[in-house]
């Protein structure tokens, strides 16, 4: 490639890399964004909370069962169509949002909104590694630094629209975000090189429903047992988790069975792609989850602000965004492993940090200084994490993004809901919870030599 083709390029693909990140950081935006605007919502629309609170609850679900499918579509019809399909639901979900007038109307609308946004990652993934050569490695790296933006941003934007406007502008805002992502894509993302093939072996429904069942199951059950008075052994745990283990348990049968099956059993746990599988959901899906209980931990056991306690997670957003970006560079020296290690752990001793009493400082700066740590270790895993299952199978890179997001938010959600379940009954639920931050730095040292299973790799792929 000469050096007048090489500039040419460039501008090009930093216009495509804008186009793909701005879709990634709207969709995480609307993640954290309506937090903020809950009592607004209950108020507007006449609710009770735990109503208002089902519209997190909604586009986490419709998120993880949309993401399920998500990846095989974009792989079907077309990185590039199915993007902007992404976009339009997106954008047309969140002008419906906007304009709802009942709780049970939103909450739907959610989860439609929440379908669109699961094909952002694995089709933006799927543009990167099609249209950046040598250098896709770097770019996909970089996305690890997009997510913590939208979750840091998120509730401020969601504060000021609430205090300046209406909470409806929340969702209002991503109307004319979607149609700039039109207009953008339209001119600057090239059409897919290969041919889409819609008429190709037929879509495994059978498999897409076991795998709904599974997951909606055990999401359900696990939800539950974040509820206060929750157990266990009722039935409102038991059953759905029954129904969720059979559901994969069919789904894990079926896909070994089938001559075209709706997930590859080798990208789940095959060589290389079953730890890095691991990796996602302990140290990315389950961390993340963790992290997101510092501020009640922190109210809970050092009786710091409500204002102050919402900020404490800066400083890790900006680790992440600061080490993500480093580590991606670096990505090409440093292989995957070296990271993978430092990473996880550093991460196992920010969570300890969390949950050891303040030294030589003040629990606010403590907190944020353990959550720091805790974000430059995952951000020097991040690019790592990202690369090691893409560059095994770079032809299936939307299928395994999905996968990836998939993994990582039912590691969330089982984090969250254990942790609440744990300290539900607790008359002194921040000392409890400081125990849950120390068992499980403990698990993540006892998981980091599975490491050494993700397959090693030094330059481009």
């Amino acid at each position: 490639m000469t050096i007048e083709r090489e500039a040419t390029e460039t501008p090009h693909r930093i216009a495509i890399f804008t186009v793909v990140a701005l879709a990634l950081l709207m969709s995480s935006l609307d993640g954290t964004i309506v937090a903020t605007a809950l009592r607004a919502i209950q108020h507007g629309l006449h609710s009770s909370i735990n109503w208002a609170a089902w519209v997190i609850t909604a586009y986490s679900v419709g998120m993880v069962l949309a993401l399920s499918i998500s990846g095989k579509l974009s792989d079907r019809f077309g990185r590039r169509r199915f993007f902007f399909v992404c976009v339009v639901v997106f954008a047309g979900a969140s002008l419906a949002c906007g304009l709802a007038r009942s709780i049970y109307v939103l909450i739907a609308l959610r989860a439609v909104q929440a379908a669109g946004g699961s094909g952002f990652t694995p089709s933006a993934t799927g543009i990167i590694v099609e249209n950046f050569g040598s250098v896709r490695d770097k770019a996909v790296g970089l996305f690890g630094s997009i997510f913590p933006i939208g979750s840091m941003i998120g509730p401020i934007f969601g504060g000021l629209f609430v205090s300046y406007w209406t909470w409806r502008g929340i969702f209002f805002v991503n109307v004319p975000i979607g149609i700039l992502l039109i207009v953008l894509g339209l001119r600057y993302v090239p059409p897919d090189r290969e041919s889409p093939d819609p008429e190709g072996p037929p879509m495994d429904l059978a498999g897409m429903g076991m795998l709904g069942v599974g997951v909606l199951g055990s999401m359900f059950g696990i939800s539950y047992l974040g509820e206060t008075g929750s157990s266990a052994s009722s039935l409102f745990f038991v059953v759905p988790m029954a129904v969720g283990v059979f559901g994969l348990y069919a789904f894990a049968r079926h896909i070994r069975r089938v001559k075209d099956p709706f997930v590859e059993p080798h990208l789940i746990a095959g060589r290389g792609f079953g730890a890095v599988n691991v990796l996602n959901v302990l140290y990315g899906g389950a961390v993340a989850g963790l992290l997101a209980l510092v501020p009640l931990y922190a109210v809970e056991r050092y009786r710091i602000s409500t204002l102050g306690s919402g900020t404490l997670l800066t400083a890790e957003a900006i680790a992440v965004i600061v080490t993500s970006t480093t580590a991606a560079f670096a990505l090409r020296r440093t292989g995957y492993r070296r990271p993978l290690y430092i990473g996880s752990v550093l991460t196992a001793v920010g969570m300890a940090g969390i949950a050891i009493a303040p030294v030589g400082l003040s629990p606010y700066a403590w907190l944020a200084t353990a959550a720091c740590v805790v974000g430059i270790g995952g951000g020097i895993a991040s690019p790592a994490s990202r690369n090691a299952g893409l560059q095994l199978a770079p032809d299936r890179s939307a299928a395994l993004a999905a996968l990836r997001s998939t993994g990582r938010q039912v590691g969330q959600i089982a984090s969250v809901a254990i942790t609440a379940t744990i300290i539900a009954q607790s008359a002194v639920p921040g000392r409890l919870q400081a125990k849950v931050y120390a068992v499980f730095a403990v698990v993540l040292i006892a998981f980091v030599p599975i490491v050494a299973r993700v397959q090693e790799h030094r330059g481009s792929w």
